[in-house]
C-alpha cells in the first residue's frame, strides 16, 4: 500500500515542477518547493484521504508553501534565467522573444491571479480542482481567471489596464 501511495506521489512531480517553476521564476526555487512540497505531503499523508486526487492535494500543499515563501522578507530578487523551458519545436528569435514577455507579463501578475491563470492554463486543472487546490469560492476563480486573462492580454498588447468600474464620490 505504501509503495502504491509513493507511485502515486512520485508521479505528480513533473506537473509539481512545471507548476513550481512558473511561481518561483527559477529553476533552484522551483526545485526546493517542489521538494519542499513533497517532504510536507509525505509527512502529512494521513490527511490525504484515499481515492481522492493525489496531484490536487499535492498543488494545495506547494500553494500554501510558496504563500509562506512570499509572505517572508527577502533580501534579493532573482530574475528569471536562460534556462528557461523551450518548446520541443525550434523556436525563432521572435518566438523566444515572445515568450520571454510572456514570462514577464505573467510577472506582473498579482500572485492570486498569476496562480489560477497557471492552474487553469498551464496544468489543465477544472475551474472546480483550482477552487479546491487554493481553498477558494468557483465564483473567486472564475473572476480572478477572467481579471488575469484581460491583464495579460493588455500588458502583451502594450494597452494600460482600465478598470470598468467608476469613482463614485
Amino acid at each position: 500500500m505504501q509503495d502504491d501511495i509513493a507511485q502515486l506521489m512520485v508521479s505528480c512531480i513533473p506537473r509539481l515542477r512545471r507548476y513550481a517553476r512558473a511561481l518561483a521564476g527559477d529553476r533552484s526555487g522551483a526545485d526546493d518547493l517542489v521538494q519542499d512540497t513533497m517532504e510536507r505531503g509525505w509527512s502529512k499523508l494521513s490527511s490525504w484521504r484515499a481515492g481522492s486526487d493525489m496531484r490536487a492535494w499535492l498543488f494545495g500543499i506547494m500553494h500554501n508553501l510558496h504563500i509562506d515563501q512570499v509572505r517572508k522578507p527577502t533580501l534579493a530578487m532573482v530574475e528569471l534565467d536562460d534556462d528557461t523551458p523551450v518548446p520541443l519545436v525550434n523556436a525563432t528569435q521572435t518566438h523566444r522573444l515572445e515568450i520571454r514577455d510572456m514570462q514577464s507579463a505573467l510577472q506582473t501578475l498579482p500572485a492570486e491571479l498569476r496562480e489560477v491563470l497557471l492552474l487553469v492554463a498551464l496544468e489543465e486543472m477544472s475551474y472546480e480542482e483550482v477552487a479546491v487546490t487554493l481553498r477558494i469560492p468557483l465564483g473567486t476563480v472564475m473572476s480572478r481567471l477572467s481579471r488575469a486573462r484581460e491583464r495579460l492580454r493588455a500588458h502583451m498588447e502594450g494597452r494600460a489596464i482600465t478598470s470598468p468600474l467608476k469613482v463614485v464620490k
